[in-house]
């Protein structure tokens, strides 16, 4: 994929820029007003999905001149490029098939398509071994617990699924170890019986200092408590790619799935990684999840742009980011399993696209990916929704809503949407000073208190958000709704002509860690610190006795 000029040397990037400015002088209501249509046309449906983009300071000229711009930067070709394999990962010279591990056919990659085959075949034993009662462990009993050990993307995506799928759950029970923390593993086995618990170990290199430190206190446990070297193959599998380090920790070849350095971490969850929720949710639920995600990529890969889902996020993002001065985005589940999603989101948005320069190793003059962050409703409105209707700051939102629930607590979601649709809305329109000094008099204050009090009371409203709605959370549309945040997260990097698909941000920390590691370790091979590093290393040293 050739590099395009930067999004601020497209043509349409200043008459954007113009459209962007007329538009801060009016509102969002006053759009829905001057177009009738707008509710029904700024609305879109894919893959069980439905986007309302409407309550954004967005009008069809400003709408044509984003379209103008995809086109521009390139979006259709490098959408091909993406789905043709072709190596987009220009710095690792790698292509991106996260698709194909969901897909159904080959699409013309037959080798690799192969290999995702087979490892699909040996989930699909392992969750049936497992889920058959079938696995049992060093005294014979059978497993009844998996811990999955990863970081990054070998735990965000799983844990994700594994949660916002627990109406789905078979009967063995999947838990989640990320931090080196001892404390996350420790908490973790306290409730658990070494007899009958099974640890996935994910990670490619089998190298990664927080899962192997992780999966070394595990096999220490599991000794510990009677099992023998030639027992680990009851209690542990790896997704790795490294199976001499593998062998060396005493998990035969036979218990591991593979890695492939053409998937990066965070597009992992639909490969072997996902190997604890196709355990969680049994197979046939595992499969319904990666079909949600595909039909997700075939709207993509086969929609005009004015009609794709994803692209049309991306537009707005790139609307808010770069014509708006918005450096933050916010993800608001409305659904207590989705409370995982905006951490899952954030890996994918600023892992992908946290670059400051092009494609060409150009610096850019412009800001890429926002911080995303958010919660969970109906908690936040008690918390940092004070910020978003008042706050000084521009904060887009993402409304995610389950229009049914799995409790049968049907006022309980009445409620719950309520509130949902009522911050969406409170946002848009807020409340002028007037409305807020007539509220407080109709409360029985004078009119000097009202006045006083008013602006404490106003909110400007004209907060952008979106609404993703689906009729529940199943397998299909958790698929397809984390099948299209990743391409959003595409098209926005295509726009900034950024490579989505490298990190090179996270090597730095991890060499120094090293060398800290070393110096707290005692070894004089660690070098040389600034002042402050080589002061707390003295008052950690200090506080071991």
């Amino acid at each position: 994929m050739e590099a395009p000029p930067l999004l601020t040397e497209l043509a349409d990037y200043r008459p954007v820029q113009v459209l962007a400015e007329q538009l801060r002088a009016t509102t969002v209501e006053d759009l829905f007003a001057q177009d009738p249509a707008r509710a029904t046309d700024f609305t879109l449906q894919a893959a069980g999905l439905r986007l309302d983009f409407s309550k954004h300071l967005l009008n069809r000229e400003a709408l044509a001149g984003l379209l103008r711009l995809a086109d521009q930067a390139g979006l259709s070709a490098a959408i091909a490029a993406l789905f043709d394999g072709e190596p987009i990962n220009n710095t690792e010279n790698r292509p991106a098939l996260h698709m194909l591990l969901r897909a159904s056919g080959s699409h013309g990659l037959d080798d690799k398509f192969t290999q995702v085959r087979d490892a699909r075949e040996q989930m699909r034993q392992w969750s049936q071994r497992l889920n058959s009662g079938v696995q049992t462990g060093f005294s014979g009993a059978v497993i009844t617990d998996v811990v999955n050990i990863g970081i990054g993307g070998s735990d965000l995506g799983p844990r994700l699924v594994s949660e916002a799928l627990q109406p789905f759950r078979g009967d063995i029970s999947c838990h989640y170890v990320a931090n080196v923390d001892p404390a996350d593993l420790q908490d973790t086995l306290l409730d658990l019986n070494p007899e009958s618990t099974l640890f996935i170990v994910c990670s490619k290199s089998f190298r990664t200092e927080e899962t192997l430190t992780n999966s070394l206190a595990a096999r220490n446990w599991m000794l510990q408590a009677g099992a023998g070297q030639a027992d680990l193959d009851r209690h542990f599998l790896a997704v790795t790619s490294n199976l001499q380090a593998t062998a060396e920790f005493g998990i035969p070849a036979a218990n591991c799935l593979p890695m492939w350095d053409w998937v990066g971490g965070r597009y992992s969850v639909w490969s072997a990684v996902g190997l604890s929720c196709a355990i969680a949710v049994g197979w046939e639920n595992f499969q319904r999840f990666l079909a949600g995600a595909e039909a997700m990529d075939e709207h993509f890969h086969r929609s005009p742009p004015q009609a794709s889902m994803p692209t049309l996020m991306s537009l707005l993002e790139v609307w808010y980011c770069n014509f708006f001065a918005a450096g933050n985005h916010v993800v608001l589940p409305y659904d207590q399993s989705l409370r995982r999603l905006p951490d899952f989101l954030q890996q994918l948005t600023m892992e992908s696209n946290g670059k400051r320069v092009s494609r060409a190793g150009r610096p850019l003059p412009y800001t890429t990916a926002p911080v995303l962050w958010g919660s969970a409703g109906t908690m936040g409105q008690h918390s940092f929704h004070q910020l978003l209707h008042q706050g000084t700051e521009l904060c887009p939102a993402d409304f995610v809503l389950p229009l049914t629930t799995h409790t049968g607590m049907q006022e309980q979601h009445r409620r719950l949407v309520a509130n949902g649709l009522a911050q969406s809305r409170t946002l848009m329109v807020g409340r002028s000073t007037d409305n807020a000094r007539d509220a407080l008099l109709q409360r029985g204050l004078d009119e000097a208190e009202a006045a006083r009090l008013a602006p404490h009371l106003a909110m400007p409203g004209n907060r952008p958000n979106s609404v993703i709605t689906m009729n529940a959370v199943d397998p299909a549309t958790l698929g397809a709704l984390l099948a299209l945040y990743e391409h959003r997260t595409f098209c926005s990097a295509v726009l900034w002509g950024i490579n989505p698909f490298d990190q090179w941000g996270v090597e730095l920390g991890k060499e120094i860690g090293t060398q800290i590691l070393a110096r707290l370790s005692g070894e004089a091979a660690g070098g040389h610190m600034d002042p402050a590093t080589e002061r707390l290393m003295k008052e950690w040293r200090a506080a071991q006795g």
